[in-house]
């Protein structure tokens, strides 16, 4: 149950990333980078993909890791992939990402 989770953390803010969201493949590798001066947001952690932000990790999961990503020496990157049509009916998010092995980009 726990993987089933991980495996389903949602983005959010999409919206206004749209434009960028729509060009996304289906399943790509996202970066998490935190965003300390966030005014809205001081856990904010920005999901970016090529560089580019496509959106947040949802706030009540970003309290929660946002020191261990902050703290990382390397950037941390995560698989992640569009939502199913259902899910954006539903809830509104545009994608996923999977938690279930996060670790520092480069780390072996």
């Amino acid at each position: 149950m726990v993987n089933a989770v991980l495996s389903r953390i949602p983005v959010v803010g999409g919206v206004a990333y749209i434009e960028r969201v729509r060009r996304l493949p289906s399943s790509f590798t996202a970066t998490l980078a935190p965003e300390p001066d966030n005014r809205y947001f001081r856990h904010a952690i920005a999901v970016l993909y090529e560089g580019e932000k496509v959106g947040y990790v949802a706030p009540e999961i970003a309290a929660g890791i946002y020191e261990s990503v902050n703290a990382s020496a390397a950037p941390i990157a995560c698989p992640a992939r569009r939502a199913a049509p259902i899910d954006h009916e539903t809830s509104g998010v545009e994608i996923l990402l999977d938690f279930s092995g996060v670790a520092p980009v480069g780390a072996e």
